[in-house]
């Protein structure tokens, strides 16, 4: 295994992560393979939670959006919602991966969580998978009543690609003015499409996600426009020049991650720019390292979720 040492812990999870990086012409089986490890490692339900799928309206005569909402039978008073973004490098996952996660939150915190199942890249380019995200956050500002959760205490949450979109929709909430993001959990996020052309890490990048696999990814999302002068922060949040206004916003990412220095430099903007930024970097870890049962995920996990309970619970 080449790369930086990892934690004993997590050498059998890295035997099981995927050994040949995501392309055009295996994307079925890609897909399929993502599928098959979420589902080895989902992880325990929480109890006491209800799930709910519905479908919610798009932005500007686009597609409804279907979502799931995981509602715990005792809530939190006042506690506010989540609005989960799932990972899969832009071209795969889904809103269901990642039932055990959101069953787990709501659970811990006490509140709704809301995962939408955006439209996924090649077949949906930008804008299209971040305004889905964008009409689920509005459809669940909206539902605040109906579903009684505190309306200013929303939390966008994202994991991998999904970070790439929470980061971008904090962007384009903060730019639209039309609905309050209380904070940002941004875990292992995909932050900057310039990556897609990098030189690969003799440390990291070697296990769960690789640099071929972020240029795939990247280039599917934004085609012939990806590292180019004019992509939009609202695909690349590390193409905005102005990060004042957003959110407080957590970042927790492995230092074997080949997303960790892109992450390191956007939670250095946030502080610069005066945002309130929790950065979390896990020695010995590489993407993913959170899916298994390992000490560090495990601690990944409590600080996430700690992180969560002071901003909505």
């Amino acid at each position: 295994m080449t790369g930086g040492e990892v934690d004993p812990e997590l050498l059998e999870l890295a035997e099981m992560m995927p050994k040949r990086s995501f392309s055009g012409a295996t994307l079925e089986e890609d897909r399929a393979m993502m599928r098959a490890m979420w589902a080895k490692y989902q992880r325990p339900t929480g109890d006491g939670i209800s799930r709910e799928e519905r479908q919610v309206p798009g932005r500007d005569g686009d597609p409804e959006v279907p979502v799931i909402l995981y509602r715990p039978e005792k809530p939190v008073p006042g506690a506010g919602a989540i609005l989960h973004i799932h990972g899969g490098g832009f071209i795969g996952g889904a809103a269901a991966n990642t039932e055990g996660w959101n069953r787990v939150e709501a659970a811990a915190l006490g509140c709704t969580v809301m995962s939408v199942e955006y439209r996924l890249a090649p077949e949906t380019p930008h804008p299209g998978p971040v305004e889905d995200c964008y009409a689920a956050l509005k459809w669940l500002h909206g539902a605040a009543g109906e579903l009684g959760f505190d309306a200013t205490r929303i939390a966008v949450e994202g994991v991998s690609a999904g970070g790439a979109l929470a980061a971008a929709l904090a962007l384009l909430a903060r730019d639209r003015g039309e609905i309050p993001i209380a904070f940002v959990s941004l875990v292992y996020p995909m932050l900057d499409d310039r990556s897609a052309n990098a030189t690969p890490d003799p440390v990291t990048g070697h296990i769960g996600w690789t640099y071929e696999s972020n240029g795939f990814g990247w280039k599917s999302l934004l085609g012939q426009d990806a590292c180019g002068p004019d992509v939009s922060p609202y695909a690349s949040a590390a193409r905005a020049t102005d990060l004042t206004g957003l959110p407080p916003t957590f970042i927790g990412v492995g230092a074997l991650d080949m997303l960790v220095f892109e992450n390191i430099d956007y939670a250095r903007r946030l502080i610069a720019a005066g945002v309130p930024t929790q950065l979390m970097v896990y020695p010995r870890a590489f993407h993913g390292f959170d899916i298994g049962t390992a000490r560090i995920g495990e601690d990944f996990k409590r600080d996430r979720l700690e992180s969560l309970r002071r901003a909505i619970a």
